[in-house]
């Protein structure tokens, strides 16, 4: 079978789009000097995406569990070390720019000047295509913008150099083509070189102001001559102000006031399109390189919830442009925990289905392995937060399935007690919980016969009930109505007036128990008074947020703190008091701990 359409449709001709520029012309023309940039079989995308997976491979990691078999030291990052499955990683090559093309690699060198080696570490880890967990990385809001800078300058620049390789591939055997119109398509592997759709990359962000920090970045490291016009539209839409500026004599802690700075909407997505000279926002999805979204947005686009809300009737889902994703970037996850976990999950389980319809695409140039439905162990999922959570492991071990292998950051913490500046005693007890689906009822059920019951014997009030997520909240009001007790509470969906009134109830005495959400402490970061007595029913994931409660009893003539975990609690627990110190007291025979 011959090839009658020598041209690549999915760079070419887009539904919906307006006819090309000179720009998109004048790529199709590239010149050869730029075509024969194209990397050797040995470059580490080119190896990526030529390796066909065989039935007996795809069986084999269905089957094989996670085992990390490797570690290399992971430089820069205290006390940590990363750790892999499939084959070893020696570090950093002697060269991590020598898979990159000359403008990108020329471009960066001057940008980045002395910062270049800093990013340099991170970004090699990305260029092996393995799946990547960084969950010990320091935001920038936590005084760590440099580092927070680093990260995400390296995986800007693994996106970047991946989408230029794509698009020249395509380029390149369209010339080819061009110049001899009697190839056979089907003989040569070679030119299978394109996905369902354009689409290769995703950002999934929590917030408009750290898209904006994304976006700003990606095309001050983009080698362009045009960049203004690409900032009009967006500059509306995310605002113009500095989103690292911290507000004065506020109240409210450094890290909150960074952090909710800038445009803190969670409902933003749009494409981002690459030309030879220029990049344009809010391009057409199927005629897009980068999709950035917040999950929710992203969720709602694919359940068909965008068109309701604009055109008042329910329309054909249309997430399609998501078949052909290549590498997935998920950063600050622990600022999506604190959204809506599921909204990930189910944007991930929506990644490299079959299209519900033809876009355009040149069926003859599909790489083999999207038409086998093997694209999900192909892509590539970098995972960046502050913290570890269970749910972010079982996104990492379910929803990832990279055929090159996975690396994750493990570290050894000190703790934050510390930071306690009063003397209280700390009380941790440990109850038993033999899998994860017990373990909430276990803790329920320690509760209500071993804690609740002194809290009712005591004349004493000003009790602060800490849980760390929504699910416990909504429990524990429910248990505490039942038993007829005296208390309020503040959530993340308490209106402000009675928040207020919760706040000045708990501090006058008029109610005994004030319920406290992880997540409303996180949106809000109260200060709550009056309290004499800190349960924390379930450690916070956030480890910084333990001693600011911790505190809040400063104002008590006799503060006392309780603390519920269980060893499937590890993850937290070590964050807080130190990994050796909770080593031992999931260990210990003993099942009651103090600290002072």
């Amino acid at each position: 079978m011959k090839n009658s359409n020598i041209y690549s449709p999915a760079y070419e001709n887009f539904p919906n789009c307006s006819v090309p520029s000179e720009d998109e012309a004048h790529d199709m023309t590239s010149n050869k000097n730029d075509a024969s940039d194209e990397m050797e079989s040995s470059c580490s995308f080119q190896r990526h995406v030529s390796h066909v997976l065989t039935n007996d491979e795809v069986t084999a990691l269905l089957k094989q569990k996670n085992k990390y078999k490797w570690e290399m030291p992971a430089v820069d990052i205290p006390k940590s070390k990363w750790v892999g499955t499939g084959e070893n990683m020696q570090g950093a090559p002697d060269d991590p720019f020598v898979d990159v093309k000359g403008k990108l690699r020329d471009h960066w060198q001057n940008t980045l000047s002395d910062n270049l080696n800093s990013r340099l570490r991170f970004f090699s880890l990305c260029n092996s295509y393995r799946d990547i967990m960084h969950c010990n990385k320091k935001p920038f809001y936590l005084k760590g913008s440099k580092v927070d800078s680093s990260t995400m300058d390296a995986y800007i620049m693994h996106a970047l150099s991946h989408v230029h390789r794509t698009r020249d591939v395509v380029i390149k055997n369209d010339a080819k083509l061009r110049n001899d119109a009697n190839t056979d398509i089907l003989d040569d592997n070679l030119y299978r070189d394109q996905g369902f759709t354009r689409p290769k990359v995703l950002f999934l962000l929590p917030l408009k102001s750290i898209a904006r920090r994304v976006v700003k970045r990606l095309i001050q490291l983009s080698p362009l001559t045009q960049k203004d016009n690409a900032m009009g539209l967006f500059k509306k839409e995310f605002d113009e102000s500095d989103d690292e500026e911290e507000t004065e004599n506020s109240s409210k802690p450094a890290d909150f006031n960074l952090l909710f700075a800038g445009d803190v909407e969670d409902h933003f997505l749009f494409g981002i399109k690459y030309t030879k000279k220029s990049v344009k926002l809010y391009s057409n999805f199927y005629a897009s390189d980068i999709i950035v979204a917040s999950p929710l947005a992203l969720k709602l686009k694919i359940d068909g919830g965008e068109d309701v809300k604009k055109k008042g009737h329910a329309k054909e889902n249309d997430s399609d442009f998501l078949s052909s994703i290549e590498i997935v970037v998920v950063d600050h996850a622990d600022v999506i925990s604190m959204q809506n976990w599921s909204h990930l999950h189910s944007v991930l389980e929506q990644l490299n289905q079959l299209p519900s319809k033809e876009h355009v695409a040149n069926v003859m140039r599909i790489r083999p392995w999207y038409l086998d439905q093997h694209a999900r162990y192909y892509r590539q999922t970098i995972v960046l937060s502050s913290y570890l959570t269970p749910e972010m492991n079982a996104l990492f071990n379910g929803s990832c399935s990279n055929y090159e292998g996975k690396v994750k950051l493990v570290t050894e913490f000190t703790g934050v007690l510390p930071k306690i500046q009063l003397e209280v005693r700390q009380v941790y007890e440990r109850f038993d919980a033999s899998s994860v689906g017990e373990s909430d009822d276990a803790r329920f059920d320690y509760f209500c016969t071993r804690v609740y019951p002194k809290i009712q014997e005591s004349d004493e009030g000003g009790v602060l009930l800490f849980v760390s997520s929504y699910f416990e909240y909504i429990r524990m009001s429910n248990f505490l109505k039942s038993q007829d007790a005296s208390f309020c509470r503040i959530g993340e969906a308490t209106s402000q007036p009675d928040i207020s009134r919760a706040r000045l109830w708990f501090f006058e005495g008029q109610k005994k128990i004030l319920l406290y959400s992880e997540r409303s402490h996180f949106f809000h970061r109260y200060k709550i008074r009056g309290g004499h007595h800190l349960v924390v029913y379930s450690l916070p994931g956030r480890k910084d947020f333990y001693p600011e409660l911790v505190n809040m009893l400063g104002e008590s003539p006799n503060p006392k703190c309780n603390v519920l975990f269980s060893p499937l609690d590890i993850l937290k627990l070590e964050r807080i008091v130190g990994t050796s110190s909770a080593r031992r007291l999931i260990s210990s025979d003993k099942s009651m701990f103090v600290f002072c």
